[in-house]
């Protein structure tokens, strides 16, 4: 999927002359020999699953959010030389969102001095221990059920224990407190990341992230279905294959396959004439998958290909650097798109999602460095919907 080596969020120190690894494990980790690392409060204990949640529902991101999170760039550990630099993308994607909707920034304490004068007065400070940038992951995955939003906690363990994650692991439950929402257990290690939903009941999964030893050891995929059904409330899984172990997140959904409604789904695809890799292969296999499954309805998805810009015009540069469109983020007014410097794939792109949510903005920025950690502007942010 990403335009140079298969390797994400492994953020290189050498962007900024120190030569080291940053964000991340390298990416030539054997994935599947890391150990699960339970969160601080440790996945519930399992037990059979009894089929979904009657009332539940996972809500489509295009509906209306009461807020959304993001987090704070807290550490020179992860991010070294390029702190800076990926604070003020962080900052530029705060303002577009919140500019639109309210924002809630999770801010390490003694850093909210700098995230104020960076982001503005329109988005609100939350003072709690972070340890990254990663909201979509590291908060609860939130549901609704009678009248009421609830929230999965998904019990972070660093992506399978790749990256120090003592603070992220404690986010779902702390945010969770501080707003008087329930919390659900789940025996589930899972990121928001990897799950994606069209809001009437079916779910998008890469079998990589989450049918994993190093994050569900002993778990078979029909058992993981049935508990991500029981947890969310969805009646229907279509599972990609993704691809295993060649980036920290083990093949999120959100760089490879979104849902833009009901019955449409977006996916990504490499540059064309670039040369076949693991990741284009995942592509394939998805849109293969996708052309046989049906929905939660019944329904056929109809699939619109979305081809990455030119490796050789974009801005961006490093080996984790994701160059999908796909991570990006609906918001209440907005669809904030991540634009590259390839100016006929930026356009192209931005007509596509014109024509999937007329009824929003569409607000491409510019996000280099947070794009060369590995991530988006999806993984960046996460709605909450509004009860």
């Amino acid at each position: 999927m990403f335009h140079s080596s298969p390797s994400r969020r492994t953020v290189l120190r050498s962007l900024a002359g120190a030569g080291l690894i940053a964000a991340g494990a390298t990416a030539c980790a054997a994935v599947d020999d890391v150990p699960a690392e339970p969160s601080a409060s440790g996945p519930a204990a399992p037990t059979a699953p009894t089929g979904p949640a009657p009332g539940r529902r996972f809500g489509g991101e295009w509906e209306k959010h009461e807020r959304t999170f993001m987090a704070w760039p807290a550490s020179e550990d992860v991010w070294g030389g390029q702190l800076g630099a990926v604070r003020k993308d962080i900052a530029s994607v705060a303002r577009a969102v919140g500019g639109r909707e309210p924002v809630v920034l999770l801010v390490r304490p003694g850093q909210e001095d700098s995230a104020r004068n960076a982001c503005g007065s329109d988005v609100e400070l939350l003072s709690l221990p972070v340890d990254d940038l990663w909201a979509r992951d590291t908060l609860p995955v939130f549901v609704e059920e009678g009248g009421k939003v609830k929230g999965v906690d998904f019990n972070f363990n660093g992506w399978g224990g790749k990256q120090q994650h003592g603070d992220d692991a404690r986010v779902a439950r702390a945010v969770l407190a501080r707003y008087g929402m329930e919390r659900i257990t789940t025996p589930l290690v899972a990121e928001g990341g990897s799950l994606e939903s069209d809001g009437q009941g079916t779910l998008l999964v890469t079998e990589s992230s989450v049918v994993n030893a190093n994050r569900n050891p002993g778990l078979d995929r029909d058992r993981v279905e049935a508990e991500l059904k029981q947890a969310l409330g969805v009646t229907k899984v279509i599972w990609l294959a993704g691809v295993r172990g060649q980036d920290i997140t083990d093949a999120h959904v959100d760089c490879l396959a979104r849902f833009a409604a009901p019955g449409v789904v977006l996916l990504d695809r490499a540059f064309p004439g670039t040369p076949p890799d693991v990741w284009s292969r995942s592509a394939d296999q998805a849109r293969a998958v996708l052309a046989e499954a049906t929905d939660a309805a019944g329904r056929r998805p109809k699939v619109i290909e979305i081809s990455q810009p030119d490796p050789d015009l974009i801005t961006g540069r490093g080996d984790a650097f994701v160059s999908s469109y796909l991570n990006f983020y609906i918001g209440n007014k907005g669809v904030y798109l991540p634009s590259f410097g390839d100016s006929r794939a930026d356009g192209h792109a931005r007509e596509v999602f014109q024509d999937q949510f007329p009824g929003r903005e569409i607000v491409p920025l510019r996000i280099d460095t947070l794009a060369s950690g590995g991530g988006g502007i999806h993984c960046a942010t996460h709605d909450q919907p509004a009860g």
